[in-house]
């Protein structure tokens, strides 16, 4: 089989096939041949009904091989492809999509002729089409590549760029990239629900409701067949409801001037092609609604600002300028660059056009080039996250498959039993005991096994969002159960947004802060007003809270025409005529402005980086900034030059470089950023349930140390990395350079011991290039100056050692990071969480019932009307409904009692009809979704991540709890078949129903437990098999044996020597009524011993429906042991039992029940859950590496 290796981040392998002819398909033609032999041969030789028995068997097992080509794609190919030995001769593709991208598909591959150029000659282009992307085979480098767009090119290549010149190259483009829409089949309720029908699970719970047929089970196989589709409907419906809702997001038909051929053109926003040149505005329809941006567009000329909250809900609007001035040899890279790029679908709030370049726009639009479109945009990126991760969720499903086989080992034991026992017995009748061995088999199954691990998952989705915390990726929810390190960001995310300026500093030798601004040069001033990048926006002023907190501070004010001038005093107006605006890899910015009539270069950035730019270097320069850093305040270094005369073209076009260099130092400004109420306490909370905390941030190391401190990341002395001072290498060294000891990696494991470490970015080339990254990485608890390419390695490495991580951090200049996490939680700036749980759903409940009512389209992305213009829709309602609570509670006083139930009763029924839809996992909308992460948080504040962890945790030990109940029942089921059967003993169909009742109104409220408040220290157990669940589970299994087998076997010494048929219909008689009633009281004790409550979910007591619905099973049984009503066990086919059986069995059941109580209560004090043994697996890691290395 040809395969070529890929490698991308969707896709990992490809394998060639060829499809095969239908009579040449392994499903047909050694199937023809079976059924031929069974017709000539089989046949005549055998009485007729054992003939069907084999025709049914032959038809069962086609069935199969059917059904396996769709559950498994590996068999598909096996039975329905052949292999090829070139590509021409392939017409399918298997896709093996990378890690954690899902599961392998078939896809067709394509064959089309290509017009190159004005030549008639074609060349042939290959390609597949998967998830939305293209992918084309190179020839040269015999594999496949995504589809590339125009977007990693060099800054001179756009500069260049005219547009498509020809009609030629239009109808090329067209053909290469398609059009820029998002397409995708809208599937119909038909077609999910027969995916649903065709899952494997499904399959099998439909047979096994044939073989009760069979076996005269009416009532309780209708029963499960009508739970079954009761529940595929509910969650195909759900689907659907999911994939409309994205339907209604498309690019905006608004139309746009494109130049092409050489003349401006109008062309609607779908027909845009990748390498056109655009005039891009503000434009609003015909209600106002501002239009969303095509297409992912660089800008050519000109500046806008842009609301990006639907991307990454950041609700400041982000200024995006031209790439005037950047060098033509630089290349393009659109994470870097991002100041450049116009984002599709989000918001142009105003745009300033350039009228110096040389094409000019007809409309007064910014000129712009066309990067990507369709799928490919940043929002097409968000939309197939958000669409093919929609698989269904299982908390761990490898397991679950291997448990289920632990359980059919024991089935098939005892199901072989029968059949020896039978054979011996030549009356009995073959057809009845091969149908009482499957029954045995398929028993050990449970039919509700993957409904119950789905409602887990989706009950902690609704309590999620229903505290604003929006998941994209929900088989991520069992991982936040398991997380042993929470990283976090800094800015923005432990510490608020809101800056406070305290001044200035370094300008004389004395370190003193001044915060007096009329005693500060006026240059400084003129620095800390000018260089930044606010804007207004409809008249308010926009931008980073540093900046306002800058200006506010020395009270200045900056007017719309981009000037700013003193409130009082008499200072000069500032002019801003360029901006350099900041970028994260060269941690400064700089403005070229104008005083007067003299031109000046103004710069800001981070004290080292500045450092290396003055020409001469205060002498206290260092000491003085790592004084306020180790304080925790955020420093910025200022600085300036004075610049030739020239005309304000010339200094427009300055080059960067130049504008930066040579400078002269201003002094530094520094800025309190206060920690955020709730960071303290939801951290040590955090560390005080057994989980590592670490930072990852971008700012200064002191200023990080001195914040991780106050948050409880730090509590040892603390060390930090850096270049040696007087020698070669590396050595560690305390914030009060009292303490330096020298870098070893070998010893940084013993030295974690004693001390926490910290280590800034500058650091990691050395690490990377020393290969001691696997050293050193893991023992670090505060990693400063991190650029965002290297907070994703930092948490590789943590994956790579086996850590289950969690990353909280905002959703702009974190996204690879979130990614990389096995839970990544992006914070979106809006309102902190408050308390009334279901007061937000309901306000976004309402946002959408409108949405859906209203029957005519609607122009605009109708989801982001939930994301007002600062990203805080629901949020919103939150604060209304607070204060609408208040009121209510004060006019509560005067309400009669009578309306007071009313009252309560009508918040009832509206509680009710809003967790109608409880089994429907919550729609996630694009302006919930943050692109950066699996979860998205509405908060600013860390606390959702213990509400991730709580929820994660409850459903960990739900499905785990799940497992063990299933586990004991169904093995008390197989022994109940099979001996039982033997003796001729069976159950009633009302018997069987009622049971299958309770079962599932049991799970039904298992799965409802709410998690505790508060994160205990106590972990759950991760893993389905480990020593604690098989003890338990044999344990208990044992003591249900040996009551069953001692009650049947007492029940026989008061029943006559009647022959009992082995293969007659149901008939009521002793041994029955005990082995039906011992069966359901284990049924209730399994339920009641493996309930998991404390330290992580609701107690049984606190479970309110568990208990009552406990508390009646118990109240049932004593009530059909005891007899009291006649009629309701004759309904039942209960006979009467001898008093001094009855009273036997009632105190055996509650021995039966003390007895697996402490059991169970005995192996959860021996085998508690602990942190992975993460450190062994770091050092086999480590030493692997070593080896690859030699």
């Amino acid at each position: 089989m040809l395969r070529f290796h890929v490698g991308g981040k969707v896709v990992e392998d490809v394998d060639l096939l060829r499809k095969r002819h239908w009579p040449w398909r392994l499903d047909v033609w050694p199937f023809a041949i079976l059924y031929t032999i069974w017709l000539v041969t089989v046949v005549p030789s055998i009485d007729i009904s054992d003939a069907i028995i084999v025709f049914g068997g032959l038809v069962v097992l086609h069935i199969l091989v059917w059904l396996f080509t769709a559950w498994s794609v590996e068999f598909r190919c096996f039975v329905q492809y052949s292999k090829v030995n070139s590509i021409q001769q392939a017409d399918a593709c298997k896709i093996t999509p990378a890690k954690f991208s899902g599961s392998k598909e078939i896809v067709p591959l394509h064959f089309r002729k290509l017009l190159v150029g004005s030549s008639s000659s074609d060349v042939e282009e290959i390609y597949f089409d998967f998830r939305k992307q293209c992918f084309i085979y190179s020839k040269e480098k015999e594999t496949f590549f995504k589809l590339s767009y125009p977007s990693k090119e060099s800054f001179g290549y756009y500069h260049k760029s005219t547009g498509h010149g020809s009609e030629a190259k239009v109808v090329a483009a067209t053909e290469k990239w398609g059009r820029n829409v998002f397409e995708y089949p809208q599937p119909t309720f038909q077609k999910l629900m027969k995916e649903n029908c065709m899952e494997p699970f499904f399959v099998f719970q439909v047979f096994c409701v044939g073989l009760w047929c069979l076996d005269e089970y009416w009532y309780y196989s209708l029963f499960t067949l009508f739970m079954l589709f009761m529940f595929e409907s509910t969650m195909a419906k759900s689907r659907l409801k999911t994939l409309t809702e994205l339907r209604r997001v498309r690019v905006d038909n608004q139309t746009i001037m494109v130049h092409r051929c050489g003349k401006w053109v109008k062309l609607s926003g779908t027909e845009l092609l990748p390498g056109d040149v655009v005039s891009i505005g503000r434009s609003s329809g015909q209600n106002g609604e501002d239009k969303t941006v095509p297409a992912d567009m660089l800008i050519l000329a000109g500046s806008a600002i842009v609301n990006e909250a639907i991307l990454t809900g950041e609700s400041t609007p982000q200024w995006k300028v031209s790439i005037m001035g950047r060098g033509n040899e630089e290349k393009l890279s659109v994470k870097r660059d991002k100041n450049h790029v116009l984002f599709g679908g989000t918001k142009i709030l105003q745009h300033t056009p350039d009228k110096t370049v040389h094409l000019k726009t007809p409309d007064g639009g910014c000129l712009a080039v066309v990067l990507r479109t369709g799928f490919e945009t940043s929002q097409g990126k968000l939309m197939r996250t958000i669409l093919f991760s929609t698989e269904r969720v299982t908390a761990n499903s490898w397991e679950s498959g291997l448990f289920i086989l632990f359980l059919v080992i024991f089935a098939v034991i005892a199901a072989g039993y029968v059949l020896k026992k039978g054979l011996e017995d030549p009356t009995r009748s073959k057809y009845k005991l091969f149908l009482s061995c499957s029954l045995i088999i398929t028993s050990v199954i449970p039919p509700e096994l993957p409904m119950e691990l789905s409602i887990a998952v989706n009950t902690s989705l609704i309590a999620l969002a229903r505290r604003g915390i929006f998941c994209t990726e929900p088989f991520r929810i069992p991982f936040a159960g398991k997380v042993d390190i929470c990283c976090f960001d800094k800015t923005g995310t432990l510490t608020s947004d809101d800056m406070e300026f305290r001044g200035v500093t370094g300008l004389t030798d004395a370190a003193d802060l001044e915060s007096d601004m009329s005693k500060v040069p006026a240059r400084t001033v003129e620095i800390l007003a000018s260089c930044h990048a606010l804007v207004f926006v409809d008249n308010k002023l926009v931008g980073d809270p540093l900046e306002k907190a800058a200006l506010k501070g020395i009270d200045w004010s900056y007017k719309s025409d981009e000037k700013a001038v003193p409130k009082k005093g008499s200072g000069q107006a500032v002019q801003i005529v360029k901006r350099h605006h900041f970028a994260s890899y060269l941690k400064r910015m700089s403005v070229v402005v104008r005083v007067q009539e003299e031109f000046l270069a103004f710069v800001k950035g981070a004290p080292e980086t500045i450092q290396e730019r003055l020409v001469d270097l205060p002498p206290s320069y260092v000491e003085t900034y790592k004084k306020y850093t180790r304080q925790g305040s955020r420093v910025l270094a200022l600085a300036f030059k004075s610049l030739p005369e020239m005309t304000v073209s010339e200094a427009r076009n300055m080059d960067r470089d130049v504008v930066e260099s040579g400078l002269t130092f201003a002094g530094f400004a520094v800025f309190n950023c206060p920690i955020r109420a709730d960071s303290a306490t939801v951290l040590s909370e955090l560390k005080g349930s057994s989980h590592d905390l670490a930072m990852i941030t971008g700012d200064q190391a002191l200023t990080a140390c001195h914040v991780a401190g106050q948050v409880h990341i730090i509590s040892k002395p603390t060390l930090i990395l850096g270049p040696a001072r007087n020698s070669e290498g590396y050595e560690w060294i305390s914030p009060d350079e009292t303490e330096i000891i020298r870098y070893s990696a070998k010893e940084v494991e013993a030295l974690s011991e004693t001390h926490d470490l910290c280590i800034g970015g500058d650091c990691f080339e050395m690490l990377q290039q020393t290969s001691a990254v696997l050293q050193v990485i893991p023992f670090v608890k505060v990693f400063a100056r991190v650029a965002p390419e290297q907070k994703e390695l930092i948490l590789t490495t943590f994956k790579t050692v086996g850590r289950m991580t969690l990353m909280c951090g905002d959703g702009t200049n974190d996204v690879g990071a979130l990614k990389q996490a096995h839970v990544g939680v992006a914070l979106l700036n809006a309102m902190p969480p408050t308390q009334t749980g279901g007061s937000s759903s309901e306000a976004s409940k309402d946002e959408t019932s409108k949405s859906v009512k209203s029957k005519k389209p609607k122009p605009a992305t109708e989801t982001t009307k939930a994301l007002s213009l600062n990203g805080e829709g629901p949020s919103k309602g939150r604060s209304a409904s607070k204060s609408e609570s208040t009121s209510h509670s004060a006019a509560n006083r005067h309400l009669t009692a009578a309306e007071m139930q009313r009252q309560k009763l009508k918040k009832l029924m509206d509680e009710l009809n809003e967790e109608g839809d409880g089994r429907a996992v919550p729609i996630v909308k694009l302006g919930d979704a943050s692109m950066a992460s699996p979860f998205t948080a509405k908060h600013a504040s860390v606390a959702p991540t213990t509400d991730i962890i709580r929820q994660g945790r409850s459903t960990l030990v739900t499905t785990l709890q799940m497992f063990k109940i299933l586990g004991l029942n169904c093995l008390a089921t197989a022994y109940v078949l099979s001996v039982m059967y033997l003796d001729g003993v069976k159950l009633g169909d009302v018997q069987a129903t009622i049971s299958g009742v309770f079962t599932a109104a049991f799970f039904l409220f298992i799965s409802h437990a709410r998690p505790l408040p508060t994160l205990s220290a106590a972990r759950p157990h991760p893993h389905v098999f480990c020593s604690y669940v098989l003890l338990s589970l044999l344990g208990q299994f044992a003591l249900h044996l040996f009551f069953l087998i001692s009650s049947v076997k007492e029940a026989e010494k008061y029943m006559p020597d009647e022959c009992i048929e082995p293969d007659s219909d149901f008939h009521p008689n002793l041994v029955n009524t005990v082995s039906y009633m011992v069966n359901m009281m284990i049924q209730v004790a399994t339920f009641a011993v493996n309930y998991m409550g404390h330290p992580f979910n609701q107690s049984i007591p606190e479970n309110k429906p568990f208990f009552y619905a406990l508390f009646g099973a118990v109240g049932f049984f004593t009530v059909i042991t005891s007899d009291l009503f006649r009629d309701l066990n004759d309904w039942l086919k209960l006979v009467p039992m001898p008093v001094g059986l009855r009273n036997k069995l009632l105190i055996w059941a509650f021995l039966m029940f003390l007895g697996c109580y402490s059991w169970e209560r005995l192996l959860r004090w021996v085998f508690p859950g602990r942190i992975p043994a993460w450190k062994k697996r770091q050092r086999m890691a480590a030493a692997n590496l070593e080896k690859k290395l030699l």
